[in-house]
């Protein structure tokens, strides 16, 4: 759950609303804040590649060999994103976007709980 709070803490928005994004270092803070999760997972046969081409945002692909018992089933696909949508509009006395705060047994933040938290959910499934 820490892990989780310091992934709101980056200010990891989508290209489409900030400029800098190649150079800035938040979509590089994000991969190696899940990188390095995903790594302290120890999970079994898997392997765990970033890929990064020039002028796109990075992938987190993480293979994991299925089990003797499920050796022929279909391949299953988990995606997710990295980065976030900008905090639109007013947030209540206390929050902020890059503000991990728990209240009610709740999460609040940007990527705490959209699409960004994905790669925690999917590696936390298996």
């Amino acid at each position: 759950f820490s892990t989780l709070c310091d992934y709101v803490k980056i200010p990891n928005l989508s290209p489409n609303f900030d400029q800098d994004w190649q150079t800035n270092g938040h979509q590089d803070a994000a991969v190696d804040l899940l990188k390095n999760w995903i790594i302290s997972q120890e999970i079994e046969n898997s392997k765990l590649d970033i890929i990064v081409e020039k002028g796109r945002t990075p992938i987190i692909l993480l293979e994991i060999d299925a089990t003797e018992e499920i050796a022929n089933s279909p391949t299953v696909l988990l995606y997710g994103h990295l980065d976030k949508q900008p905090p639109l509009g007013d947030w209540s006395e206390g929050l902020g976007p890059t503000k991990p705060v728990v209240r009610d047994g709740k999460l609040y933040g940007r990527g705490g709980a959209d699409d960004g938290y994905s790669t925690f959910v999917a590696v936390a499934a298996v």
